[in-house]
């Protein structure tokens, strides 16, 4: 897949490097639920996102709609726990991430999934990750975004206030303690976003 990123003046590095988490900031939400938000986690993201963009083995999904069955509008890809991950970079930020929420959150990040926002069109709705264990256990998601930002939304599960933030250029957002059963998060579809965005979801096992 060709794609034509353009990079932030920041973020122009051949090689996607890590810096420390120690700047992370964290925001309560409520009913347990957390966020902790670190911009700028990983420099070179234009380059790291065109390369996945290109050789990620991306596939697209079809769902049933009311009575139609719709494409799915975004490309995703999955990496298990026993899969090698598609760049380096990533293998140490699940690895990085593993090292320092592992003492709250009792267990490794284990498996990522990809999801590819070709341009504004491309969206995700209103949802939580409330598969497996995620549907009655507090736990973690840590997106790292890459490529162009996107807003992500968060709100209560049953309506409220709505939080926003803006997430691309090597962004990181961690989703921890009851946030996946008491809130949901959406991307919605942007009329100013022309370029790609990756996010690289890593999740713990058994949860989807």
């Amino acid at each position: 897949m060709t794609t034509h990123l353009q990079g932030s003046l920041f973020d122009q590095t051949d090689r996607p490097r890590l810096g420390p988490l120690t700047g992370i900031r964290r925001t309560v939400l409520g009913s347990g639920a957390w966020i902790d938000v670190l911009p700028g986690w990983l420099t070179g993201s234009a380059p790291l996102c065109e390369r996945l963009a290109a050789e990620v083995p991306w596939r697209a999904e079809r769902r049933t709609m009311y009575d139609h069955v719709v494409d799915v509008p975004r490309l995703l890809a999955f990496y298990g726990a026993d899969d090698p991950l598609p760049h380096p970079v990533l293998t140490e930020a699940r690895d990085a991430l593993g090292a320092h929420y592992g003492p709250e959150l009792g267990e490794p990040f284990a498996t990522a999934g990809l999801c590819l926002y070709r341009d504004g069109r491309d969206s995700v709705a209103w949802h939580g990750d409330r598969g497996g264990r995620g549907a009655r256990e507090d736990t973690m998601v840590a997106i790292l975004s890459v490529g162009t930002p996107r807003d992500l939304l968060l709100r209560p599960v049953g309506g409220g206030g709505t939080v926003r933030r803006p997430l691309g250029h090597g962004d990181l957002i961690v989703m921890g303690g009851s946030c996946q059963r008491t809130w949901e998060h959406c991307v919605p579809k942007s009329g100013r976003a022309s370029g790609p965005r990756v996010s690289v979801q890593f999740r713990t096992r058994g949860v989807r």
